[in-house]
């Protein structure tokens, strides 16, 4: 039985609210404006984080974005064993030849979920760039993918679990760091 003991609320739900207009604004500022941009959210809690930055930028520029999921189970590399081998199909995106892509997470830690992402959108088309923005982002790279926008950078240990609560799913918003 694995025991976890609270650490720190690191972000409640006005400091998220506050962190992600931040990030929405600086999405803007980095691609002066927001021509041909599409959000694309990592399943789970990726794409309502998503959808949240969307209606801060309609607030900012007055337009409605396209937000996306995309489900990166197919494209993991961590997957040691399937019973079938899969059936690989075009991600469910739509067309992203030459959009600009913001893929949305809510945690970067190692890497690996967003270069799974990174796969899928590129399996869907040849997008003219992928940013990655991410609520949290804790450290711990093994692979070389940084976040273009942050909303809060997390040192931790890799004995320390960072949990990122938000409405759409969970009822409630925050970010807790846990000792394992």
């Amino acid at each position: 039985m694995i025991i976890l003991k609270l650490k720190a609320l690191i972000l409640d739900e006005k400091a998220i609210k506050r962190t992600l207009t931040r990030i929405s604004h600086e999405i803007i500022e980095k691609n002066k404006g927001i021509e041909d941009i599409v959000l694309v959210g990592i399943k789970r809690r990726g794409y309502p984080l998503a959808k949240r930055i969307a209606k801060n930028i309609k607030n900012i520029e007055g337009i409605d974005l396209n937000v996306e999921s995309v489900d990166i189970s197919l494209y993991r590399d961590d997957l040691t064993h399937i019973s079938e081998s899969p059936l690989i199909k075009q991600a469910d995106l739509m067309n992203v030849e030459n959009k600009k892509i913001i893929l949305v997470d809510d945690v970067i830690y190692t890497g690996r979920t967003a270069r799974a992402a990174i796969d899928a959108i590129i399996h869907s088309g040849r997008p003219k760039l992928i940013q990655l923005a991410v609520l949290v982002d804790r450290g711990h790279r093994e692979l070389p993918i940084r976040a273009d926008y942050v909303g809060k950078n997390i040192p931790t240990s890799k004995s320390e679990m960072v949990s990122v609560e938000i409405k759409e799913i969970d009822k409630n918003d925050s970010v807790k760091i846990y000792e394992i």
